[in-house]
């Protein structure tokens, strides 16, 4: 199981949220804090792997939290839970190594997205830890590329990290946003795999999706890699 410690200054978004966490297999929640003070304190009494943070606490920031807790050495994941959606916040909550950033407010589907993302990286990390030291830098390298492919492409469990992370290499080398079938032909995936990835990376929030329209029929969906 991976233990879940929810930071939000309301009380009934923290409760929802981690009613949220309690459906998604694999993922319980052991603690919730208001203040960055009561995270701390819980991070000191019992080992916590995720943290879902909110940026706004009311005795300090989140990722003023983050910087304390690496300061203390506290290793917990973050996953920013927050309203705050500026460049300059997103930005500093990359440098600091939150894995995620969900902007409120989101749906099940949403945070699921995220958990799932997360639980796919923790078992990447998991099996290459087992593997032990490879024989050659290869072996070391191709470990090392699989954990950052599912840490970029945020995909479900059930679905190819490679395959998503194909479909990255041809969005984030486009100079325009592409179509699924633009899609299906530089990467070589079929049109219906092709959608079905585009659909799930959207909805994970790495992709920005736009319509283009034409003078007749359906707006086309158009795709981006956003993050």
């Amino acid at each position: 199981m991976i233990d879940v410690l929810v930071v939000d200054d309301d009380f009934r978004v923290a409760e929802i949220n981690a009613a949220y966490v309690g459906k998604v297999p694999g993922f319980r929640v052991v603690a919730r804090a208001h203040s960055a003070a009561q995270a701390l304190a819980a991070l000191e009494r019992r080992r916590i792997d995720l943290v879902l943070l909110d940026h706004f606490l009311p005795d300090e920031t989140g990722l003023s939290l983050v910087r304390r807790m690496r300061e203390r050495g506290h290793r917990s994941d973050v996953i920013m839970v927050t309203s705050a959606s500026d460049v300059a916040t997103v930005q500093a909550a990359m440098r600091h190594g939150a894995l995620h950033y969900l902007v409120k407010p989101f749906s099940f589907a949403g945070l699921r997205a995220k958990l799932d993302s997360y639980a796919t990286l923790r078992r990447t990390v998991d099996r290459a830890t087992g593997a032990g030291d490879g024989p050659c830098a290869a072996q070391d390298q191709d470990q090392v590329d699989r954990i950052f492919a599912a840490l970029r492409t945020g995909l479900p469990s059930r679905h190819s990290v490679p395959t998503a992370e194909l479909i990255r290499e041809v969005l984030h080398s486009a100079d325009h946003p592409l179509s699924a079938h633009e899609v299906a032909d530089r990467t070589g995936l079929s049109r219906s795999t092709a959608q079905r990835y585009l659909r799930l990376l959207e909805q994970s929030g790495r992709l920005c999706l736009t319509l283009r329209y034409g003078e007749t029929g359906r707006p086309e969906h158009r795709y981006a890699w956003a993050v």
